[in-house]
């Protein structure tokens, strides 16, 4: 077992000559933290798979610190492309487009496009751009388990299985970017994510949602495992007197309820509570952490699922919630 050292800036160069050694490395994003390998390297990017016990047929996502080398990458990103790069990028949005033939399979699981993303997290960009090529990753942790907010998430999930975790403190977005395909006619959503449909039409004529759980093989991250998952059991519903029945006839579990300020104080008689806030922007920076802490308090974990979505701004954040859940949602 391998000794597993955690650093921020001071191990930049670490991390690079780790990476240009063939080696992987887990580091922070405003999503996310992710276990990263060199894109062009077939045989890191395997180390990544058999670290975090990753099916072979879901494709990583490649990781850029610019939007020029997206033609590294990628065949010939039309100008629309280029457009949703540079409004929504650095952020939390990944499109997939042509993969280049330089691209190794392993890294597309096989796919004939590649998910490509610019973060928007100083430590990420610095890491990539010192490691002098695209770094493709997933989430840093086991896979199918919630993913990893923290460098403490990662380290819990990953010690003695690699070097390096670069710590840039927690992730301020808290939930995986949207994953939008731009290789048909009319783009479509993979992954719902914060960036939301209604953002991308201010740039794009129209949008399609297809992130519809499928038995195909997936053509995003996210798309057909259960994904994001505690490892007690959970379940979400819309409703605060629902939360508290199941709450109250699951007491032998030592349960807990995760919601919004506003769900919580409705849950008038239970003891084990966990509050997301009052924004979107909380509950998404929010759940990932406070599922990590349920699983290791409490037995039985109740979310609450966002019913005021006319907007499409919380399909991101729902749809965690129901993968997490494995679809078990209770109205």
């Amino acid at each position: 077992m391998m000794n597993t050292i955690i650093g921020s800036f001071e191990k930049l160069e670490t991390a690079s000559l780790l990476i240009k050694a063939g080696e992987i490395v887990a580091f922070p994003t405003e999503t996310v933290y992710g276990l990263g390998a060199d894109a062009f390297n077939p045989i890191a990017c395997l180390k990544v798979f058999k670290v975090k016990g990753r099916p072979s047929d879901n494709p990583f996502i490649v990781h850029l610190d610019n939007i020029d080398d997206i033609y590294r990458v990628a065949k010939n990103p039309s100008k629309t492309v280029i457009n949703l790069f540079e409004k929504f990028t650095p952020g939390p949005l990944t499109i997939v487009l042509q993969k280049k033939d330089e691209v190794p399979s392993i890294v597309t699981a096989g796919l004939n496009t590649v998910g490509v993303r610019i973060p928007n997290h100083p430590l990420a960009l610095a890491f990539i751009r010192q490691s002098e090529t695209p770094i493709a990753a997933p989430s840093a942790n086991i896979s199918g388990a919630v993913s990893p907010t923290t460098a403490m998430h990662v380290f819990e999930y990953l010690s003695g299985k690699i070097k390096l975790i670069l710590d840039g403190g927690p992730s301020s977005t808290g939930i995986e970017s949207t994953i939008l395909d731009m290789t048909k006619d009319i783009p479509v959503i993979l992954r719902p994510g914060s960036i939301s449909r209604a953002e991308l039409l201010t740039v794009l004529s129209d949008v399609k949602n297809g992130y519809d759980v499928s038995n195909d093989r997936p053509l995003a991250p996210g798309m057909k495992y259960r994904h994001y998952a505690p490892s007690v059991p959970c379940v979400c519903t819309t409703s605060p007197i629902t939360a508290q029945a199941i709450y109250e006839s699951n007491l032998s579990s030592n349960p807990v309820i995760i919601g919004a300020s506003d769900f919580i104080t409705q849950c008038v008689k239970t003891l084990n509570m966990l509050n997301l806030g009052n924004t979107i922007k909380e509950h998404s920076a929010r759940l990932y952490a406070y599922m990590k802490t349920a699983e290791k308090k409490y037995g039985y974990i109740i979310i609450e699922y966002f019913n005021n979505d006319d907007s499409g701004i919380y399909s991101g954040l729902n749809n965690r919630i129901l993968k997490a859940c494995g679809g078990n949602i209770v109205l």
